[in-house]
């Protein structure tokens, strides 16, 4: 063996609370959010002076699925922060229904913008990822050099009325009215109507690929039901949880920083909102992908993807 002493990379300079010795943990931190109270996870991928804050959907799940964007925004330059939000994967899972509110999931996404040293970043948000990063535009736009709303409308009456089209368009007349029964009785442990979801309708307006990518399973895998439930509800296709009346149309002309909509043709969020969201904010513009779905991002990737790093490379 040598008696050569290794010659180890130089250690970083920064420490902070979180890691004080400095050491190199492949780009994760964990930000104390809820007032210090509990902390979430956070990781950066790549480099650049863009730099990307992901709001994952839900709410319950976790950032797993959006693992396709780091096989494109690094390679373009592009500094991405994943993070698990409080009570999802890898960060601390609190049970206290009292966290649960859109207004706090608002702020913690500040802490952590906070707690990464983030400003004039992009925020880009996903399906309740979107209503979070229309929130926190609305209330924090000084900090924004970009935003990103994929595959979410701006009101829960406009996802309820293209989901109601979507189960006539889909589902044949005679599983449409078992499925509706069942919704009307609440029966959503029916084996039948999880069957009807996951087989019928899901495949066809939530991701299009077969089987679908490992990530999305595991997004699947991993969510914490209690938080969709008091927020969302027992179902995809009624909103019953602390959602039910949230409606910002009225506000997106607050909207001024440079904006993007992404949408696609067979969304559970009409890609007609998607487009008249753009209208309304002033300086935005929508994308629709033809043969995407609400992970669009899996199942129309290549045209998502030039929609998206075009705006990323325009801010």
């Amino acid at each position: 063996m040598s008696t050569t002493p290794l010659r180890l990379p130089a250690q970083p300079n920064t420490a902070d609370a979180l890691n004080p010795g400095g050491i190199r943990v492949a780009g994760i931190r964990m930000i104390p959010v809820a007032g210090g109270k509990y902390k979430v996870w956070t990781k950066r991928l790549g480099s650049g002076p863009v730099k990307v804050l992901l709001l994952h959907g839900g709410p319950g799940f976790s950032h797993d699925y959006l693992e396709a964007m780091e096989s494109f925004l690094p390679q373009a330059g592009i500094e991405m922060y994943y993070y698990d939000q409080l009570g999802v994967g890898n960060s601390d899972i609190p049970d206290d229904s009292a966290l649960w509110t859109l207004h706090r999931f608002m702020e913690e996404v500040e802490e952590v913008r906070r707690g990464l040293g983030l400003d004039r970043f992009v925020l880009f948000g996903h399906s309740w990822g979107g209503i979070l990063a229309m929130e926190y535009a609305l209330n924090y736009q000084q900090h924004l050099r970009g935003l990103v709303i994929s595959n979410m409308t701006a009101g829960t009456q406009a996802y309820l009325r293209r989901t109601a089209a979507l189960k006539k368009q889909l589902l044949p007349p005679e599983r449409l009215a078992k499925f509706n029964a069942m919704e009307a009785s609440k029966d959503y442990a029916n084996p039948e109507y999880t069957r009807i979801v996951m087989q019928d309708l899901y495949p066809q307006m939530l991701c299009r690929i077969k089987p679908w990518p490992e990530p999305v399973n595991r997004a699947f895998r991993l969510a914490n039901q209690k938080i969709y439930n008091q927020m969302q509800g027992k179902s995809e296709f009624e909103v019953t949880g602390n959602l039910k009346d949230w409606e910002r149309w009225d506000r997106l002309h607050e909207i001024k920083v440079k904006a993007l909509t992404i949408g696609a043709t067979h969304d559970e969020m009409d890609p007609a909102d998607m487009r008249k969201m753009a209208t309304l904010m002033a300086n935005a513009t929508p994308a629709i992908c033809p043969n995407g779905s609400h992970m669009d991002m899996w199942d129309d990737q290549a045209i998502y993807f030039q929609h998206l790093l075009a705006f990323l490379g325009s801010v």
